[in-house]
């Protein structure tokens, strides 16, 4: 059994994964080894991996060193199905990295375009076997912040269905306008893209992939998973 754990910039993601079926996953708000403790239980974790893009995970690594048989803690200097192509990788978030690797297992010798909805959309690209780097920007949540913050009559909306596009009322104008915006941002990426590389395949994920992909016209495969998938292949490769 291998625990997966995916620190992020607003939550922890921990996930149990059993020859590379997901068994059981959960979501918590901080890195603490005492709720982890609880996730896997009496479990035997044959190993574990940890991605961190927000805190420091050395406390965490000690106690999962006391409870694996073998730890990783992914960096840009771990080993990739990729060459990394990127002009500062100590900044380079690792769940990037994890997806664009779960990314070229479920389509290896692709031209891959790898979208991550979540706190922010991040977009990048894997050509000829190497990471090419990519984009980021706000995701939906983020957006929606911004316009009730930085305005001052606006509402924060937090509705993801049911708005009608053109918007009749302001919530549905905010709504409509932030994640059809967001999906014709990404369309916009997916057709310069394709009209670079012939064998392209787009992917998406993140919290918020289930909403743009219907809005996309077919053009991208959802994997909600992608980022656990990768990285409990990463840990198979490096340990």
């Amino acid at each position: 059994m291998n625990l997966i754990i995916d620190i992020g910039n607003t939550s922890v993601k921990a996930a149990l994964v059993s020859s590379g079926v997901i068994i059981s996953q959960e979501r918590f708000s901080n890195a603490d080894p005492e709720l982890l403790g609880m996730f896997t239980g009496r479990r035997r974790i044959a190993g574990a991996i940890v991605s961190s893009v927000g805190t420091d995970p050395s406390v965490l690594l000690a106690w999962l060193s006391t409870r694996a048989g073998r730890v990783h803690n992914l960096t840009a200097r771990s080993k990739y199905p990729f060459v990394i192509d990127y002009d500062t990788p100590e900044t380079l978030g690792t769940d990037r990295l994890a997806a664009a690797a779960g990314a070229v297992h479920h389509h290896p010798g692709a031209d891959l375009l790898v979208i991550d909805a979540g706190s922010a959309l991040t977009i990048d690209q894997v050509t000829g076997a190497t990471y090419r780097g990519g984009s980021i920007s706000p995701g939906l949540s983020m957006r929606f912040r911004a316009l009730h913050e930085f305005t001052g009559r606006l509402p924060l909306v937090t509705k993801r269905s049911g708005y009608t596009f053109p918007g009749k009322t302001t919530e549905d104008a905010i709504a409509g306008g932030v994640i059809t915006g967001l999906a014709y941002e990404i369309i916009e990426y997916i057709r310069t893209f394709e009209e670079k590389h012939h064998n392209h395949v787009a992917v998406i994920t993140g919290g918020d992939g289930g909403i743009i992909t219907p809005l996309a016209g077919g053009r991208l495969l959802h994997y909600p998973d992608l980022v656990t998938e990768g990285l409990n292949l990463l840990l198979e490769t490096n340990v």
